[in-house]
């Protein structure tokens, strides 16, 4: 399979997120599947730094062939959007990499610094085949791996603000979880509670990110006929820290 070419737009696809979340989730600070290692797995610019790295290892016995794109992160309509970028670049941004060898790629700020909200975006990087290889039947899988990376505002003290909304869309339920702050949210464990007490354990590790000033919708991994309807107890792990909330009732 050839690399896919960036378009102007695309939405994230379910199997790149869970990727994704993954690769947050393992311990360490480190992604590794198959013959790739990545570290970190998220990246915080402060607002004036202008440059930051990712370390890819190649665990493998054979050379290791790469591409690296950066993209504008944003969500609407309750889903997430990427869009090609030129304010953050990829140095290099095609990497061979030897047997048990490694490579840093450098993420550089080309826009202005300083901006009052925070700025999202996505590197994507993906292990591809080469061209002169062997050929190969049926589809050539690749690993991708999709790293968060977030630009502090202005106000570094910024903090997230949630309210979340359980509603049934066709046949399912639906959670919207909306952050009118100044700082993205990184949603981890995530348990429901309905008016008889009965619990829903919705995520017991990364469950999502909902950015700043913009809402993000999921469908619940619970039974369609769960009892979730009226004011429900909320027990999450918002940015490493303990939540409890209601449900705001449409």
């Amino acid at each position: 399979m050839r690399p896919l070419r960036s378009v102007p737009r695309l939405l994230v696809h379910p199997v790149l997120w869970w990727l994704a979340l993954v690769g947050a989730a393992l311990a360490g600070g480190a992604a590794a599947a198959a013959n790739l290692q990545i570290s970190p797995v998220l990246i915080n610019f402060a607002a004036p730094q202008g440059t930051a790295g990712v370390s890819l290892l190649n665990l493998g016995e054979t050379p290791l062939f790469g591409q690296v794109r950066v993209y504008v992160w944003d969500q609407q309509n309750g889903e997430d959007v990427l869009t090609p970028t030129q304010e953050v670049v990829a140095s290099p941004p095609l990497v061979q990499i030897a047997p048990r060898g490694s490579q840093t790629v450098r993420l550089v700020r080309t826009g202005e610094r300083g901006g009052a909200a925070e700025r999202t975006y996505r590197v994507l990087i993906d292990e591809v085949a080469r061209d002169d290889g062997p050929a190969v039947s049926g589809v050539d899988i690749r690993l991708r791996y999709s790293v968060p990376v977030f630009v502090a505002g202005a106000d570094p003290a910024g903090q997230e603000q949630l309210s979340w909304v359980v509603t049934r869309k066709d046949g399912a339920w639906m959670m919207r979880v909306t952050n009118g702050g100044q700082k993205h949210a990184q949603i981890g464990t995530l348990v429901l509670a309905n008016r008889a007490g009965k619990e829903f354990s919705v995520s017991s590790g990364l469950f999502g990110y909902v950015l700043a000033g913009r809402s993000r919708e999921w469908r619940l991994p619970v039974d369609k006929d769960a009892d979730l309807g009226g004011t429900l107890a909320i027990k999450a792990s918002v940015n490493g820290k303990a939540v409890t909330a209601n449900n705001t009732v449409p």
